[in-house]
């Protein structure tokens, strides 16, 4: 290679290199956003907001996590949802334990598992604390709700990888058997790649899930997630709304921020805010 071949192509390496430094400094962010969806339906009347948490990991939003806790007071939802992983394996507690506390003051809360709380080996423990704090936590039951003048159903089923593949099955087969099919029904369950499963069963109309961290890294109008736990690479489902004939698919990117392994790139932690109309 002659020395102006040389030069080319270190200049080719340092552009790439500054390219890449350059995307990670305007993409990389930890600043959580609000994100909104609204979902229609005749079994509905009078509408309901809805709170989605998932995947919080016990990270830190400030002061007895004022930063989290503010941005879902100004929203004004009728209940909260905790699909999992609210607590984490690797970090204290106690910030997830307090945003616990704090919610559950001032909003019906309902919780399902997810793999980093079994990875704990003391999931019993944060359930019995969750319950005591006052969210309801749900394995394969389905609950009727009366939330501003409007009844509907929310069920919900623990984590496989801590109850195992088999007793995921039988509670969802029970939650399914609750449902009301004349009820707006909602399933929460903390993995999204197990969608054709909940969906087999036909009387969710609403499934809502977290897991996949948004993919990690996403590049937005053209690469929704790069990489998610359980999907792998360019995974299906790493974040956002999916309309399917029999109901509405919502995954959640989470709220992971100092616990992520993986910088996130283009990928604001969230709080999901959901309209029922």
């Amino acid at each position: 290679m002659n020395v102006l071949a040389k030069k080319g192509l270190l200049v080719a390496l340092a552009v790439l290199l500054l390219g890449t430094a350059a995307l990670f400094l305007v993409g990389s962010t930890d600043e959580m956003v609000t994100v909104f969806y609204e979902v229609e339906s005749p079994e509905v009347e009078s509408p309901i907001r809805l709170a989605l948490v998932t995947d919080l990991h016990s990270c830190d939003y400030g002061e007895r996590q004022e930063e989290l806790l503010t941005a879902i007071s100004a929203q004004n939802p009728d209940a909260v949802l905790l699909g999992g992983d609210i607590i984490d394996d690797d970090i204290p507690r106690e910030k997830g334990e307090i945003f616990v506390t704090e919610v559950s003051k001032t909003y019906p809360t309902y919780y399902v598992s997810g793999n980093h709380e079994y990875r704990t080996e003391d999931m019993d423990g944060i359930k019995d604390f969750l319950r005591s704090a006052g969210a309801t936590v749900l394995e394969g039951d389905c609950i009727s709700l009366l939330l501003n003048g409007q009844t509907i159903q929310i069920c919900g089923v623990d984590d496989p990888e801590g109850v195992g593949q088999d007793t995921m099955d039988l509670q969802l087969a029970q939650a399914a058997v609750q449902a009301d099919p004349d009820l707006f029904t909602i399933l929460l369950s903390h993995r999204p790649e197990l969608i054709d499963q909940y969906r087999s069963y036909g009387v969710f109309d609403l499934i809502l899930s977290g897991h996949a961290h948004g993919g990690q890294w996403r590049i937005p109008g053209l690469l929704n997630g790069l990489l998610a736990p359980n999907q792998g690479f360019f995974p299906q489902y790493a974040g956002g709304r999916y309309d399917f004939p029999d109901c509405t698919f919502l995954v959640s990117r989470g709220l992971a921020r100092e616990t992520t392994r993986i910088p996130r790139l283009f990928n604001n932690p969230e709080l999901v805010i959901l309209d029922i109309t």
